[in-house]
Protein backbone atom coordinates (compact mmCIF):
# COMPACT_ATOMS: atom_id res chain seq x y z
CA UNK A 1 0.00 0.00 0.00
CA UNK A 2 1.54 3.66 -0.88
CA UNK A 3 1.61 6.25 1.30
CA UNK A 4 0.25 9.93 0.33
CA UNK A 5 3.32 11.05 -0.22
CA UNK A 6 4.37 7.61 -2.67
CA UNK A 7 1.19 8.16 -4.24
CA UNK A 8 1.52 11.87 -4.97
CA UNK A 9 5.15 11.63 -6.41
CA UNK A 10 3.92 8.02 -8.83
CA UNK A 11 1.75 10.98 -9.87
CA UNK A 12 3.78 13.75 -10.34
CA UNK A 13 6.56 11.34 -12.57
CA UNK A 14 3.77 9.99 -15.07
CA UNK A 15 2.48 13.72 -15.51
CA UNK A 16 6.54 15.26 -15.79
CA UNK A 17 8.79 12.88 -15.84
CA UNK A 18 9.55 14.43 -11.91
CA UNK A 19 11.46 11.48 -11.07
CA UNK A 20 12.78 10.43 -7.13
CA UNK A 21 15.79 13.28 -6.58
CA UNK A 22 13.52 16.00 -7.80
CA UNK A 23 10.52 14.69 -6.02
CA UNK A 24 12.56 14.97 -2.84
CA UNK A 25 13.19 18.47 -3.17
CA UNK A 26 9.62 19.15 -2.67
CA UNK A 27 8.52 16.67 0.55
CA UNK A 28 9.30 19.31 2.99
CA UNK A 29 6.83 21.50 1.46
CA UNK A 30 3.81 19.21 0.82
CA UNK A 31 0.95 19.76 3.79
CA UNK A 32 -1.96 17.33 4.29
CA UNK A 33 -5.32 18.57 4.95
CA UNK A 34 -8.68 16.89 5.69
CA UNK A 35 -11.72 18.56 4.31
CA UNK A 36 -15.39 17.89 5.52
CA UNK A 37 -17.96 18.18 3.32
CA UNK A 38 -19.32 21.39 2.53
CA UNK A 39 -16.11 22.97 3.85
CA UNK A 40 -14.23 24.97 0.57
CA UNK A 41 -10.96 24.74 -0.90
CA UNK A 42 -11.42 28.00 -2.22
CA UNK A 43 -14.03 30.90 -2.03
CA UNK A 44 -15.04 33.97 -4.24
CA UNK A 45 -12.91 36.34 -4.47
CA UNK A 46 -9.76 35.04 -2.21
CA UNK A 47 -6.58 34.59 -4.66
CA UNK A 48 -5.84 30.71 -5.00
CA UNK A 49 -2.59 30.35 -3.44
CA UNK A 50 -2.15 26.54 -2.92
CA UNK A 51 -2.17 23.50 -6.00
CA UNK A 52 -3.79 20.71 -3.92
CA UNK A 53 -3.28 16.95 -4.97
CA UNK A 54 -6.72 14.96 -4.06
CA UNK A 55 -5.78 11.19 -1.86
CA UNK A 56 -9.49 10.94 -1.87
CA UNK A 57 -12.36 12.56 -2.10
CA UNK A 58 -14.66 14.87 -4.77
CA UNK A 59 -14.33 18.59 -4.78
CA UNK A 60 -16.12 20.94 -6.91
CA UNK A 61 -15.98 24.38 -8.93
CA UNK A 62 -19.51 26.62 -9.01
CA UNK A 63 -20.44 30.29 -9.10
CA UNK A 64 -23.70 31.60 -8.08
CA UNK A 65 -25.61 33.08 -11.10
CA UNK A 66 -26.77 36.81 -9.92
CA UNK A 67 -30.11 36.64 -11.59
CA UNK A 68 -31.53 33.94 -10.03
CA UNK A 69 -29.03 32.81 -6.85
CA UNK A 70 -28.59 29.27 -8.09
CA UNK A 71 -25.67 27.45 -8.34
CA UNK A 72 -23.71 26.37 -11.33
CA UNK A 73 -20.87 23.43 -11.13
CA UNK A 74 -18.13 24.31 -13.85
CA UNK A 75 -15.77 21.43 -12.87
CA UNK A 76 -15.15 18.89 -10.76
CA UNK A 77 -11.90 17.49 -9.44
CA UNK A 78 -11.81 13.45 -8.05
CA UNK A 79 -9.17 11.08 -6.90
CA UNK A 80 -5.86 11.55 -7.50
CA UNK A 81 -6.11 14.61 -9.74
CA UNK A 82 -5.01 18.09 -9.09
CA UNK A 83 -7.36 20.63 -7.52
CA UNK A 84 -6.87 23.91 -7.87
CA UNK A 85 -8.55 27.41 -8.77
CA UNK A 86 -6.59 27.67 -12.21
CA UNK A 87 -6.48 31.64 -13.51
CA UNK A 88 -6.47 32.24 -9.74
CA UNK A 89 -3.45 29.87 -9.45
CA UNK A 90 -1.64 31.24 -12.43
CA UNK A 91 -2.40 34.90 -12.08
CA UNK A 92 -2.53 35.42 -8.31
CA UNK A 93 -5.58 37.20 -8.92
CA UNK A 94 -9.09 36.91 -7.01
CA UNK A 95 -10.88 33.98 -8.08
CA UNK A 96 -15.07 34.11 -9.41
CA UNK A 97 -15.73 30.89 -8.34
CA UNK A 98 -15.99 28.82 -4.95
CA UNK A 99 -14.22 25.48 -4.79
CA UNK A 100 -15.99 22.93 -2.10
CA UNK A 101 -15.33 19.37 -1.32
CA UNK A 102 -18.96 17.62 -1.98
CA UNK A 103 -17.54 14.46 0.62
CA UNK A 104 -15.10 13.99 3.57
CA UNK A 105 -12.04 14.56 1.35
CA UNK A 106 -7.80 14.59 2.19
CA UNK A 107 -5.61 16.34 0.00
CA UNK A 108 -1.78 17.13 -0.13
CA UNK A 109 -1.35 20.53 -0.83
CA UNK A 110 2.19 23.20 -1.67
CA UNK A 111 1.76 26.94 -1.41
CA UNK A 112 2.63 29.00 -4.73
CA UNK A 113 5.67 30.58 -2.98
CA UNK A 114 7.30 26.95 -2.41
CA UNK A 115 6.44 25.91 -5.54
CA UNK A 116 7.93 28.51 -7.68
CA UNK A 117 10.95 27.77 -5.48
CA UNK A 118 10.79 24.39 -6.77
CA UNK A 119 10.47 25.66 -9.90
CA UNK A 120 14.29 27.89 -9.96
CA UNK A 121 15.93 25.22 -8.49
CA UNK A 122 14.64 22.15 -10.78
CA UNK A 123 14.11 22.13 -14.92
CA UNK A 124 11.40 19.50 -14.17
CA UNK A 125 9.56 21.14 -11.48
CA UNK A 126 9.63 24.24 -14.20
CA UNK A 127 7.88 21.52 -16.68
CA UNK A 128 5.40 20.92 -14.62
CA UNK A 129 4.23 24.38 -13.89
CA UNK A 130 4.11 24.47 -17.73
CA UNK A 131 2.25 21.33 -17.63
CA UNK A 132 -0.27 22.95 -15.08
CA UNK A 133 -0.86 26.37 -17.50
CA UNK A 134 -1.51 23.71 -20.36
CA UNK A 135 -3.87 21.37 -18.13
CA UNK A 136 -5.73 24.76 -16.96
CA UNK A 137 -6.38 25.92 -21.08
CA UNK A 138 -7.21 22.43 -22.18
CA UNK A 139 -9.94 21.96 -19.39
CA UNK A 140 -11.12 25.04 -19.99
CA UNK A 141 -11.58 24.85 -23.46
CA UNK A 142 -12.50 21.28 -23.04
CA UNK A 143 -15.57 22.24 -20.68
CA UNK A 144 -16.44 25.10 -23.52
CA UNK A 145 -16.64 23.28 -26.67
CA UNK A 146 -18.29 20.53 -24.87
CA UNK A 147 -21.12 23.00 -24.82
CA UNK A 148 -20.78 24.30 -28.35
CA UNK A 149 -20.33 20.55 -29.78
CA UNK A 150 -20.99 17.87 -27.64
CA UNK A 151 -24.81 16.26 -26.80
CA UNK A 152 -25.81 16.29 -23.24
CA UNK A 153 -25.54 12.33 -23.59
CA UNK A 154 -21.84 12.86 -24.99
CA UNK A 155 -21.12 15.08 -21.70
CA UNK A 156 -22.44 12.37 -19.68
CA UNK A 157 -20.44 9.84 -20.86
CA UNK A 158 -17.13 12.14 -20.87
CA UNK A 159 -18.15 13.15 -17.06
CA UNK A 160 -18.13 9.53 -16.36
CA UNK A 161 -14.87 9.01 -18.11
CA UNK A 162 -13.17 11.75 -16.43
CA UNK A 163 -14.43 11.05 -12.62
CA UNK A 164 -15.96 7.80 -12.48
CA UNK A 165 -16.06 7.55 -8.99
CA UNK A 166 -18.43 10.58 -8.10
CA UNK A 167 -21.30 8.93 -9.10
CA UNK A 168 -21.15 7.07 -6.14
CA UNK A 169 -20.81 10.07 -4.03
CA UNK A 170 -22.59 13.21 -5.20
CA UNK A 171 -26.27 14.11 -5.49
CA UNK A 172 -28.16 14.02 -9.05
CA UNK A 173 -29.17 17.41 -9.20
CA UNK A 174 -25.21 18.27 -9.00
CA UNK A 175 -24.27 16.27 -12.05
CA UNK A 176 -27.68 17.85 -13.84
CA UNK A 177 -25.78 20.99 -12.91
CA UNK A 178 -22.21 20.12 -14.09
CA UNK A 179 -24.09 18.85 -17.63
CA UNK A 180 -26.32 22.45 -17.78
CA UNK A 181 -29.76 20.01 -17.97
CA UNK A 182 -32.64 19.36 -15.50
CA UNK A 183 -33.32 16.09 -13.39
CA UNK A 184 -35.78 14.74 -15.80
CA UNK A 185 -33.11 14.75 -18.56
CA UNK A 186 -30.40 13.29 -16.68
CA UNK A 187 -32.67 10.61 -15.66
CA UNK A 188 -34.19 10.09 -19.49
CA UNK A 189 -29.57 9.74 -19.96
CA UNK A 190 -29.02 7.20 -17.74
CA UNK A 191 -32.26 4.99 -18.51
CA UNK A 192 -31.08 5.01 -22.09
CA UNK A 193 -27.83 4.05 -21.58
CA UNK A 194 -28.80 1.14 -18.83
CA UNK A 195 -30.64 0.07 -22.22
CA UNK A 196 -28.05 0.19 -24.79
Amino acid sequence: MLTDLETLAHALHTLAKIDEDDFKLSAQYWQRRNYKKGEYYNEYRNVCKYLGFIVDGVFRTYYVDDSTGEEKNVFFYSKNQVVVSFKSFITQTPCNYFTQSMADSKILYIHIDDLNRLYQQSHKWEHLGRIIAEMAFNISMNRTESFLFQTPEQRYLQLMEDHPDIFNTIPLYQISSYLGIQGPSLSRIRKRLVGK
